[in-house]
């Protein structure tokens, strides 16, 4: 059996389930585990690796007017490695290849794979996802066991949170930051959990554009920041926020979070949107930010802890 995965997550859903060996080939943003780094890579990002924010959103925003894509895929290594199964994802063209670049790429193989497409709205959706490959490979058994313990585990994060009985901290988790984009999908789902109130983004709905005032009106507790494929590091790049930014929207410095200290960055890239088995590593990660009195880090997390960043200067 050969695997072909075309995004990150589903990579990591491979590998979880004891199937990485069945992997012949990864998208360029496929980093997890260290395992599959060395395998042949069919997709390439046409976005300029040194592009800020803003300008990856005007580029998002250009190519999806035009109706072109973000992500170039090598058919010729596709038909070379000559895949059973392709797993591929039709929620959301920025973060991997289309699911009509996919069938463009298979429809003149000789040897035509069958495909998984995963559309995980929800945590609910990834855990289908992981049955849905399972069953895919003829071993649908094989997901239970692997699906209960990450089920433990949000349990823990839960049954914390409830028998704290401190009241909901609010909280904005951002996934972008120039502009300012809200998170949705599952991560209200966690900041619910983690013992905390989304006060802007929406579980099960796309994350969507916000601006600085709608959060300075809400004025969160915690503002939450784990930016959509990147590392902490590069957006790092992008904080503090310009002057010009703050003298715009002075209300900025008289934030809660700002003014306590409670704004966060996390690896959004690794973590929160990549809809896959560590996405609970985000929970765990998001609960010890909103309460680490009720919520200790696991041991394993130590070194990927959010820390406390400037927002403004």
């Amino acid at each position: 059996m050969r695997i072909l995965s075309l995004l990150p997550a589903a990579t990591e859903m491979v590998a979880y389930l004891g199937l990485a060996d069945s992997l012949c080939g990864i998208s360029h943003e496929c980093d997890y585990p260290p395992e599959v780094v060395g395998l042949p890579r069919v997709t390439r990002s046409l976005v300029p690796a040194d592009a800020s924010a803003a300008e990856i959103d005007a580029i998002v925003r250009e190519r999806a007017n035009s109706e072109a894509s973000l992500y170039d895929l090598d058919a010729d290594l596709v038909a070379e490695l000559r895949p059973d199964w392709i797993i591929s994802q039709t929620l959301c063209d920025v973060c991997a290849v289309a699911d009509a670049d996919v069938e463009r790429a298979v429809r003149g193989l000789a040897h035509r794979p069958q495909q998984v497409n995963l559309q995980p709205q929800r945590w609910a959706d990834v855990i289908a996802g992981l049955r849905q490959i399972a069953e895919a490979v003829g071993d649908a058994g094989r997901a239970e066991s692997r699906i209960a313990e990450l089920l433990e585990r949000v349990e823990r994060v839960h049954q914390r949170s409830v028998s704290s009985r401190r009241s909901p901290q609010s909280v904005v988790v951002l996934e972008w930051l120039d502009p300012p984009f809200t998170a949705g999908h599952w991560t209200p789902e966690w900041v619910e959990i983690a013992g905390g109130r989304e006060l802007l983004g929406q579980a099960g709905m796309r994350s969507r554009p916000t601006d600085w005032r709608t959060i300075c009106q809400v004025d969160p507790d915690v503002l939450f920041i784990a930016c959509c494929g990147w590392e902490p590091a590069r957006t790092r790049g992008e904080l503090p926020l310009s002057p010009d930014r703050l003298s715009a929207v002075p209300e900025l410095a008289e934030l809660a979070c700002v003014r306590h200290e409670r704004v966060y960055l996390a690896d959004g890239n690794a973590y929160f949107n990549r809809p896959g088995p560590r996405l609970v590593d985000s929970l765990e990660i998001l609960a010890h930010a909103i309460d680490p009195e009720v919520h200790p880090l696991p041991e394993g997390l130590r070194d990927r802890a959010a820390v406390p960043v400037r927002l403004v200067l």
